[in-house]
């Protein structure tokens, strides 16, 4: 059972652990009540997850004392919105949850999403669990704090940072995730091996068969290899000052897609395969990383499932997207592009020009890219 420990400060410190268990649904009532004890609890899910997952959940938080109180909104990164979130006050300060009470996400990465901003603001912050359901919450949503919903002019412009009291991924919650979704799942996975890791990359390439069947012992590989790298780069920049924002390669071309498409054509981890092969193709504009080594990325996206060009793209309304990301400093974005596979970083010189040129690659024949 892998334990990942993360841990914040040094006094007080602020300490989290990272539980990684098939079957840990069944002892989430233990769990929280080690990380969060009150008399009251609030759990919020999806529908499509809680037709799952809910029944055992609520069962096992009763067993360990808690009074129980949900909310259930319907699937899909159109509810992240604030809309959402009153929903969301109204049950829970109707049932009286206090500031003790914790709130557990179970669900994916708009539940975690969502879940952790509700309890970064009701009652002025509450204790957050999150149980992800997703391979995506579990490797990178649902640790590190980024909590928050999004807005009409870009995806998650409104939110804050709040560090869950644990993170509980039961491995055995991925076997009903649907093919899309583990592979979009993926995305992340190769985007942390990519800014971060080779030997994970190779992991990837290699065990890539095991994973896509569900192999319990590689998922578990996976996850825990991708939670140390998030792990460090969390508790050596918490605020995303630094080197966290290498966690963002992929994430500026592509929350600006996701944007322009309106959160309906392209899943986020499908957004983020597709930003990475136009950082990937800048990255080889400006001599930073090989050809070959582009070719590699792109190559195992494809193997994994995700999109790497897109039929048609409004180059001048992504543009538009773009320039309204949070990560814009001083009138200029920032771009994290790969030097090497395991390596990557930092710009904040790059022009539009190069930015429509790596868009243009997405609706390119595939050689483009290098």
């Amino acid at each position: 059972m892998p334990v990942i420990p993360i841990k914040f400060g040094s006094a007080p410190v602020f300490t989290y652990d990272v539980v990684i268990q098939a079957g840990l649904l069944d002892q989430l009532g233990p769990r929280v009540r080690e990380a969060a004890p009150a008399p009251g609890c609030g759990v919020v899910s999806d529908q499509t997850v809680a037709a799952h997952y809910l029944d055992r959940a609520r069962r096992s938080l009763r067993q360990a004392g808690y009074r129980v109180s949900e909310f259930v909104f319907p699937a899909g990164e159109q509810q992240k919105n604030l809309a959402t979130v009153h929903g969301a006050y109204d049950v829970f300060l109707a049932d009286r949850l206090e500031r003790t009470s914790p709130l557990v996400a179970l669900g994916g990465g708009v539940v975690g999403d969502l879940a952790g901003f509700v309890a970064a603001t009701l009652l002025r912050g509450v204790p957050l669990i999150q149980a992800p359901t997703t391979l995506l919450s579990a490797v990178d949503a649902g640790i590190g704090g980024k909590v928050g919903v999004d807005h009409p002019l870009g995806k998650n412009l409104i939110g804050a940072f709040h560090q869950p009291r644990a993170v509980l991924t039961d491995v055995d919650a991925l076997a009903t995730l649907p093919d899309v979704e583990l592979q979009c799942g993926l995305a992340e996975c190769v985007k942390h091996a990519m800014i971060r890791d080779a030997d994970l990359f190779a992991f990837i390439e290699s065990r890539l068969p095991e994973i896509l069947r569900r192999n319990p012992a590689a998922l578990s590989d996976l996850i825990a290899g991708n939670v140390r790298i998030k792990a460090d780069l969390v508790m050596e920049d918490p605020f995303e000052h630094g080197p966290r924002a290498l966690l963002n390669f992929g994430h500026t071309f592509g929350h600006a897609l996701e944007t322009v498409t309106r959160y309906t054509s392209l899943r986020h981890g499908q957004a983020v395969a597709l930003g990475m092969i136009a950082a990937a193709r800048l990255a080889v504009s400006r001599r930073l990383l090989v050809p070959a080594d582009a070719a590699r990325l792109e190559t195992l996206l494809v193997r994994i499932g995700l999109p790497v060009r897109l039929d048609a793209l409004d180059i001048d309304s992504t543009l538009v997207a773009m320039r309204a990301d949070k990560k814009v400093r001083s009138g200029r974005l920032r771009f994290v592009l790969p030097s090497a596979i395991g390596a990557a970083q930092i710009f904040m010189d790059v022009t539009e020009s190069e930015i429509r040129a790596a868009l243009t690659v997405l609706i390119s024949p595939r050689e483009a890219c290098v």
